[in-house]
């Protein structure tokens, strides 16, 4: 980050003012990050021991259509960190805009999460989630190491749309998109 570099906050630093902190400058990142509208997904997978895993992520992202691939990222520190990079399947389900409490049960820890929504055993035994705007079943490909998270590369095996307006995720805040 330039030291000349205009912070979130309105603040600016050069050589006559203060250096951010470390955590001052994550946080400006994590504002500015924040700018970017997101969709909401929740992607499940089973682990190890055959119990469905799942977690909320918004860094859901198309990567090709030949070979149809798709990528997310998951946090090194995760819970669900191990099932997901070394199991072979997952899904990704694009949650409606009616479904921000289901976004909120996989966001947290602890509860038992498939105990309070619909789900189905699909391909591979993934879990699918009932009633969401899409979903992709995917073989995991690759696994890229990036940071703090490791970036899991699918290949869309099976996928379904049953449309509705999805649910947005922008400066920290669930959104509705502008009507038509």
């Amino acid at each position: 980050m330039k030291l000349a570099q205009k912070m979130n906050d309105g603040m600016t630093t050069d050589s006559s003012t203060a250096i951010p902190s470390p955590a001052d400058q994550s946080r400006a990142l994590r504002d500015t990050l924040g700018q970017f509208a997101t969709g909401v997904t929740v992607v499940t997978c089973r682990d190890a021991a055959g119990q469905p895993v799942g977690m909320t992520v918004n860094s859901f992202n198309s990567v090709s259509l030949d070979p149809p691939l798709v990528l997310w990222s998951v946090g090194r520190e995760s819970l669900g960190y191990d099932a997901f990079t070394r199991g072979e399947h997952f899904a990704v389900h694009v949650l409606k805009a009616d479904q921000q409490h289901i976004s909120n049960l996989f966001a947290g820890r602890g509860a038992d999460k498939f105990g309070q929504v619909h789900w189905r055993p699909g391909p591979d035994q993934v879990p699918l989630l009932d009633d969401c705007a899409a979903h992709f079943h995917c073989r995991l490909a690759q696994c890229i190491e990036g940071g703090d998270h490791t970036i899991l590369l699918g290949e869309v095996l099976e996928f379904s749309a049953s449309g509705g307006e999805p649910l947005v995720f922008h400066r920290g805040r669930y959104r509705a998109l502008a009507g038509d």
